[in-house]
């Protein structure tokens, strides 16, 4: 486990927390692409008091949980519908994929995080999941404006509608550009820690083997093949589901090992105490392991009922906090001092292969979800045009396949990849999860904002802000660090 806890460490203390995170889902399969720049505002509200009547005549009155693919009949998308076909997720589905996102394979890094923060790393675990799922309700919020009679309509379909929006007055679609090339830099560097952490548990898993870890890596990218005819959210959803079944189980076979050792639990292992630098360092893995931002606009417009999400979001955070909490303190509690970085270091060998080999599982049926989203918003981005030559099968499992085998070498072949990542993942993690939702909120709903909301806002950004910028600053001397020893 030497190289997977290297790995670990150099995310640890670059703030770089998983993604299972994964991170934007941007124009997937939307029920219709809206572009800003040809449909004003003054023509929705036309069409939405249209849209009104007509439901109001069949349905009685509008609430919020409305269709999203309802807009004017003889409007045509200037984006053609994704090669993904438009297939609506239930609240459960959406709610597992959600569950993947901040339930990753880092949870398993809470122990040592709580080790160099005490009681403090207790609270900002509770802390981080109240915050992540705030700004998720509140990015939602941006997709969405009141027509004349008070009644919301869903405006904008994805993060890059929002950041479109925001930026309109400046240049009709810097917002969006900005905010897309970040989501695909977070989801390619995602993809690809996934294939190296695959590849080093394979390496572990069967050390009798003669292979090198590289080797294991091709092994392992060949079985996450079949991603590229993975055309539709529901099936990334069902993969999100056993992937979230396999993380219960590592989960269950840590806690169940810590509950037999109950009888050597002291609270005196705690810290009352805490160096700045570590405690920096459990700032980022506890707050980063939250995060699911960029998946969020596209889960709730591919939702059956929209008006479920904020109970969904609310539930899926809620569990996540009790579990990480109760995890963390029962495995810190049985090791102590003696925690390490990867909590699996610290079980008898017959455990460590079993939960090594759940480990590759879950980071197997972690990999579609980030891989699909980044192909869907560069297959959106690219055929946006109209152009039929880019709006072919053929063309899209091509760009599919590219992004599959991208992802290989630049796993193979990116020297210092951990630090590299995390210096990226403390710029892009920070700016989805806490920057953007933030700073959209307030430019979009200033007027309708209370003093009390507005303050909560600033105080995100502000946090999101410190956290980056301590992150960046940890991956820079990290990586000064590494080529100065070289």
């Amino acid at each position: 486990m030497a190289h997977l806890k290297q790995t670990f460490s150099s995310l640890f203390n670059c703030f770089r927390e998983k993604p299972s995170f994964f991170w934007g889902m941007v124009r997937w399969d939307s029920c219709l692409e809206t572009d800003e720049e040809n449909v004003n505002f003054a023509r929705r509200d036309e069409l939405n008091r249209a849209h009104i009547e007509e439901r109001e005549e069949s349905d009685g009155p509008l609430n919020f949980e409305l269709d999203v693919c309802h807009q004017d009949p003889g409007y045509e998308s200037p984006t053609p519908l994704s090669h993904a076909q438009v297939r609506q997720i239930t609240s459960w589905e959406a709610g597992w994929n959600v569950t993947n996102a901040i339930q990753g394979i880092f949870v398993l890094g809470l122990p040592y995080a709580i080790l160099h923060s005490g009681y403090s790393g207790l609270f900002l675990i509770v802390l981080a999941a109240a915050l992540c799922c705030y700004t998720g309700k509140i990015l939602i919020t941006c997709l969405y404006e009141e027509n004349e009679d008070g009644q919301l309509i869903r405006v904008r379909d994805t993060y890059e509608d929002i950041a479109n929006a925001c930026c309109r007055k400046l240049s009709p679609n810097l917002g969006g550009i900005v905010v897309n090339v970040t989501q695909v830099m977070e989801l390619i560097m995602t993809c690809i820690l996934y294939l190296v952490v695959s590849g080093n548990l394979l390496s572990h898993s069967f050390p009798y083997v003669p292979m090198t870890e590289k080797t294991w890596s091709v092994i392992a990218f060949m079985t996450l093949l079949p991603c590229v005819f993975i055309k539709t959210l529901k099936i990334v959803s069902r993969l999100s589901q056993l992937c979230s079944l396999v993380h219960f189980i590592i989960i269950f076979v840590v806690m169940t090992y810590c509950l037999t050792q109950i009888h050597q639990w002291s609270w005196a292992k705690f810290k009352l105490s805490i160096e700045f630098e570590d405690f920096l360092v459990s700032i980022g893995v506890i707050i980063f392991s939250y995060t699911s931002q960029i998946f969020l606009p596209t889960l709730e417009g591919n939702m059956k009922k929209p008006g479920e999400f904020r109970c969904m979001l609310n539930w899926t955070h809620f569990f996540a906090c009790v579990l990480k909490t109760t995890f963390a303190l029962t495995a810190f509690l049985t090791w102590g001092e003696e925690t390490k970085e990867v909590i699996t270091d610290n079980l008898p060998s017959f455990l460590q292969t079993l939960v090594n080999l759940c480990l590759l599982t879950k980071a197997l049926l972690s990999y579609p979800l980030p891989f699909f989203a980044a192909t869907e918003i560069v297959y959106a981005c690219i055929s946006r045009g109209n152009y039929s030559n880019y709006s072919s099968p053929l063309f899209a499992l091509g760009l599919r396949g590219s992004f599959l085998l991208l992802t290989l070498l630049m796993s193979m072949f990116i020297p210092h990849f951990a630090l590299l990542m995390g210096l990226t993942g403390s710029i892009t993690g920070a700016a989805m999860t806490f920057l953007l939702p933030s700073l959209f909120h307030l430019k979009l709903k200033w007027k309708k904002l209370s003093f009390f909301e507005k303050c909560a806002d600033i105080s995100v950004f502000i946090l999101g802000f410190l956290c980056s910028l301590a992150g960046i600053v940890c991956s820079i001397r990290g990586l000064l660090k590494v080529f100065g020893e070289g």
